[in-house]
């Protein structure tokens, strides 16, 4: 990072030891007149500096409340329990001024529209300039050089003049990097980044993903990278988070995870994602997890049954038992808890069919088999089955986490 003012000297954070960030049985609930909304309703994960989370799931998991509460930026009606620590300190507990002093500086937000996130009367440079000085004892004279080095740093064409645009003279993807800039004017430890690549074209979004990286090898912070996209996170996460109705229903590591899930919504998503002809869904890992080679066609996209659930009246049970096809009758009415899948204890799933069961169903699926054709072929038995049946000794298996 030739040039660019260091306001940290602690260099690469190291990964591995104790986690920069740990969330515990975090609930957001959102009071409305029809009815509490249990937008996050228990996650639990950890994160590593240098390493990248991606949270995944459809519009409406809890993927941008979550991130929102790591910043405490959640409405104000909001009832928050768990805990959040970061870096030694307990999010939750801190008071307001504590709070913003962290924000902007220690903890970062990539938000997902940067038109309605910069303010649209103030040039570029101005609000560059402040965020620098919000946190950070400067002239301003060194603030704005500090934001040009910045524009410079995201690959901003002439920055100097850059700083004297303003937001609506910017294209999508100069504006989107303008906000990263910003984010990262103070070097922060955790970068959190919602959607940020979203409204961007495919060729602006690989330079996004490209400078993301990039600068997360150079100042080794941490991130939490939300988005619907599987091809994006197997291109820039390290451990992925499946988020349904508010919970995280599969963990695990990106490879894992995306080569093989054992979640019938995670098979649905990957499944939903695009192929061409010869090809697969998705990049990197996904590549070998949605394989459809063996069609020789063109594959149609295959979205998943019916809708996410309200938040006020989740379904009983699993909340995914209404749109899973292969839900058995007790799935209504047991709920199921994220455990390691037998073998691979970084790897968990919150499903009440047999681990074996599922992975039988997702080798039909993956080689091309229909639902129907897979659930045909496969016996579905559940971890609830009466001692003596095909999960006997399921109960010797490690405690598993409620809810994610």
């Amino acid at each position: 990072m030739s040039g660019v003012i260091n306001f940290r000297d602690e260099g690469i954070r190291p990964q591995g030891g104790v986690a920069l960030l740990r969330v515990q049985d975090l609930r957001v609930q959102l009071p409305t007149e029809d009815g509490v909304v249990r937008a996050v309703d228990g996650i639990s994960y950890e994160l590593h500096a240098g390493r990248t989370l991606g949270i995944v799931g459809e519009s409406g998991s809890g993927k941008t409340v979550s991130a929102l509460a790591l910043m405490g930026l959640q409405p104000k009606s909001a009832r928050l329990s768990g805990r959040i620590d970061f870096d030694g300190r307990e999010l939750l507990a801190l008071d307001s001024r504590k709070l913003r002093a962290l924000r902007g500086d220690e903890l970062a937000m990539i938000f997902q529209d940067p038109l309605s996130s910069l303010h649209p009367l103030h040039r570029v440079g101005w609000q560059l300039v402040e965020a620098i000085r919000a946190h950070r004892d400067v002239a301003k004279a060194a603030a704005r050089e500090r934001a040009a080095e910045l524009l410079d740093l995201v690959g901003i064409p002439d920055p100097r003049a850059r700083l004297r645009a303003y937001p609506h003279e910017l294209s999508g993807g100069q504006r989107q990097r303008v906000m990263i800039a910003m984010a990262l004017a103070n070097e922060p430890k955790l970068l959190i980044a919602d959607e940020p690549t979203t409204a961007l074209d495919v060729t602006v979004q690989a330079q996004i993903l490209a400078l993301l990286k990039r600068l997360q090898r150079e100042l080794g912070m941490a991130m939490v990278f939300v988005t619907h996209d599987l091809g994006v996170v197997a291109e820039i996460a390290d451990e992925v988070a499946v988020m349904y109705a508010g919970r995280i229903v599969e963990r695990g590591s990106t490879e894992r995870v995306l080569s093989a899930p054992s979640h019938p919504y995670t098979w649905g998503l990957l499944r939903s994602i695009p192929r061409l002809e010869g090809g697969a869904a998705g990049h990197g890992p996904a590549s070998g997890a949605a394989r459809d080679s063996d069609r020789g066609s063109v594959g149609e996209l295959e979205p998943i049954a019916g809708r996410p659930p309200s938040l006020i009246s989740p379904p009983s049970g699993c909340h995914f038992h209404p749109r899973c096809p292969y839900a058995l009758p007790e799935h209504a009415r047991v709920d199921p808890v994220l455990a390691p899948i037998p073998g691979e204890p970084s790897h968990r799933a919150a499903c009440l069919l047999e681990s074996a069961v599922r992975a039988a169903l997702w080798s039909r699926l993956r080689d091309g088999e229909s639902v129907e054709q897979a659930r045909a072929g496969v016996e579905l038995v559940d971890i609830a089955a009466p001692p003596g049946g095909a999960t006997a000794g399921l109960a010797n298996e490690p405690a598993g986490e409620t809810h994610g």
